[in-house]
This record gives structure tokens, sequence and C-alpha cells, in this order.
């Protein structure tokens, strides 16, 4: 049987699906005490189980990583696969079958089954296939499934802190199993509007903080979009801004005292958050200046990020990690497509950013489904996603390709 035969029938036989549906079945969501423990605990026990070396590591009290090997007995490059184990809250009202890990028309329904248990359990098959075959003939493959994705990333940061060191990383968000070369990095920003309240009757006595908030959208609409419209990047296109909430006054009868804004800023190669504040403050400067005695700040909304910042990433198509990913896809999917770009934020800005580990983004299912009530994702796709990653990591790791 040749190589990647005998992966393939390992991939059939390594019941991930039974993992995958207990991935489900086990809530990971913000709010809950000890957040990714238990879903940590039955990834680790399953490798385990077939052979895999895996240690479960703390990055923050009761939310442990879960790291897993698998070695060739020849030197050649480290490939990660990296997913995480946390997700988003069940939507409300819950119909009740957010955790129910059921298997229908093809499909296995529930939270966190597109974002991103599918690619954990793909993740984890390709690793048990290759440790099971002995088929990676050189280099190393880590499975690195961290938590916190959803809000800090505290798991990603705890990996890059501990020296994580490879020579590449796939990120298993949600593609459809289309290779993305990168995306756009992201920041969380709060712009407060401080003014003077003052009786609604006579409001030439105070400063109201809704009207400069409103001065403020208006700049950022007429002037501040299409100059980011015109900065294009070529690869992932043009960074945006989004105007997400607005909160401010007391009542109908009181002139606004506070009002704040949050954003969404979207940023391409180039940008950084000093140049996304400068840009920000120098509208506000003008808003200040036509309303003596307002005072404005800025600053990122907590809970957004732990400590590094979420720059974007991108590899070129010809980057060797790129290439075998390419390569490996019509092996597992049958069809060719041209890479893509991913439009959400992902754990591979930072393993790129501060690792110095080339990263690109591949794994099951729709993001259009993802943190909705309909989240679910394709067995099929679960199964090429896993047949993706061991071909890529067998094609990665011993550069001159697999026998």
């Amino acid at each position: 049987m040749t190589g990647s035969a005998s992966v393939s029938a390992a991939l059939d036989a390594a019941g991930w699906e039974r993992l995958l549906v207990d991935l489900v079945r086990t809530p990971s969501h913000r709010g809950l005490d000890r957040q990714e423990e238990a879903v940590a605990r039955i990834l680790a026990e399953w490798l385990r189980a077939r052979g895999v070396e895996a240690d479960v590591k703390e990055a923050a009290p009761g939310r442990p990583n879960v790291i897993a090997r698998v070695q060739a007995p020849s030197a050649g490059r480290r490939l990660v696969l990296c997913g995480h184990t946390d997700t988003v809250p069940p939507n409300a009202p819950d119909p009740g079958d957010s955790f129910s890990g059921e298997i229908r028309a093809g499909h296995l329904w529930g939270r966190g089954a597109a974002d991103m248990k599918g690619g954990i359990a793909a993740m984890a098959a390709a690793v048990a296939a290759l440790a099971a075959t002995q088929a990676l003939r050189a280099g190393e493959v880590v499975l690195a499934a961290v938590v916190d994705e959803e809000m800090e990333s505290l798991g990603a940061e705890a990996l890059i802190a501990g020296g994580l060191r490879a020579d590449g990383a796939i990120v298993g968000e949600p593609t459809e199993n289309r290779l993305a070369l990168g995306h756009k990095g992201l920041e969380w920003i709060e712009v407060s509007f401080q003014g003077k309240a003052a009786h609604g009757g006579t409001p030439g006595a105070g400063i109201n903080a809704i009207v400069a908030a409103a001065r403020f959208a208006a700049q950022v609409e007429a002037e501040l979009l299409p100059a980011l419209a015109r900065r294009a990047h070529p690869r992932l296109g043009p960074p945006t801004l989004n105007l997400g909430t607005i909160a401010g006054g007391d009542q109908p009868s009181t002139v606004a005292a506070s009002c704040a804004i949050t954003l969404d800023r979207r940023t391409v190669p180039g940008e950084s958050y000093p140049s996304v504040v400068a840009e920000l403050t120098g509208l506000l400067a003008r808003v200040e200046a036509g309303m003596p005695g307002l005072r404005t700040s800025v600053r990122r909304v907590p809970g957004g990020m732990a400590t590094l910042e979420h720059l974007p990433t991108w590899v070129e198509a010809d980057h060797p990690l790129a290439a075998a990913v390419a390569r490996a896809r019509p092996s597992g999917t049958g069809r060719k497509e041209a890479p893509t770009v991913f439009p959400a934020w992902t754990d591979a800005s930072l393993l790129a950013n501060f690792a110095g580990i080339p990263s690109v983004v591949l794994g099951p299912g729709d993001l259009a489904l993802a943190h909705g009530p309909d989240e679910r994702v394709p067995l099929a796709q679960v199964a090429e996603a896993a047949r993706i990653y061991a071909d890529a990591a067998r094609r990665f790791c011993a550069p001159e390709g697999p026998a």
C-alpha cells in the first residue's frame, strides 16, 4: 500500500466523526467556568488512545491548550496545524439544539461545528493517521488546539510566549477547504465624547456629546472611507471601517454629556494601530475645534485582544507552504480553485507576525453559517480537510515531497 493510500485508509478508520460529535456536544463558549477544559480533555484523550503524544497545558487558569506531536525519523520542516477550541455562545433565543451534535443530511449540526470544531476533528484525524502509518518521512507535525480565539487569543499568545517555532502553519478556520493566503488585521476601537450636561430647554448652556459623535460619523463617511478605498492592497483589498454601536445621553430633556461609538477597523499591510489612531484623532481634533469645551478619546475596546496587535497577514502563492497545500488540495477535494482571501481575522496573524511562522487558512465549513442558529459542517468536507492536512504535511515537512 502506498503512503497516500495507507494514510487514506487510516483516516477512514480513525473515528473522527465520534470525536466531532463529542466536541460539539461539549459547550466551550465564553461565560462558562473553565471554558474549554472539557473539550481539551476529550481531544487529548482521543489522540492518546491512538498513540499520539498529547500535552494539556494551561494558557490561563482552567483554560488549557492541547499540543500533540508526530515526529518523523529524519530531519525536515515543522508544520503547525492550529485551531481553536472555544466558540461563541448560542444564539438567543436558543432553539434547544445548539449542542446536539446531530447528524442529518450529511451535516453535523451545533454550535462550533463550522467554527471550528470540524477543523479540529480533521486536524486530529490527520495527525492520528500520520502517526499510525508512519507516513511522515521527515520533519514534525504539531497540532495546537488553542483557547480563547473568539476574544483575546490567550491560547495563541501562550504558544508564542512559550517559544513556538515552526516553518509553516495551517489555521483550520472554515473556508470550505479553499486555500486562503491571508486576511486583514482587526482593531475594535471605542471613540468617546465628553461634553457638558444642561437642561433640554436651554441647550446652549451645554455641550452635546451626541451632536459631536454625529459630526465625527459624518466626517468618517465623507472623508475617511473614500481615503481607505484608495489604499487597497493588491491581494487583500481596501482597509475598512464600520461604525458598529453608539450610545449616549440620559433622557430627552437633558443635553447629552457623554456618548461613545465603537467601530471595527480592518487593516492592510502598511497600517498599524498607531496609524489608525492618528487618523481618527485627526478627525476628532476638528470636531473639538468646532465645539469648544468638548473632550474626546480613543482606545481599544476592552476584551478584544490580550497584548499582541491583530495585524494583517499574507503568504505569496509560491511560498513552499502555500505550494504544498495547493498541491494537496486536489487529492483531497478533486477540485482546482484559485487561492482566496479569508474575510475574518484569525490566529494566523499572531503566528505569522509574532512567531515568524508563515501561515495560511484552510478548513471545513462555511463561514457564513458560523455564529448563527443553523451552524453546521458537511461531514464530507471534514473528511476532505483531514486528507488535505495529512497530504500537505507530508509534502511540506519533507521538501522533496512524499513517496
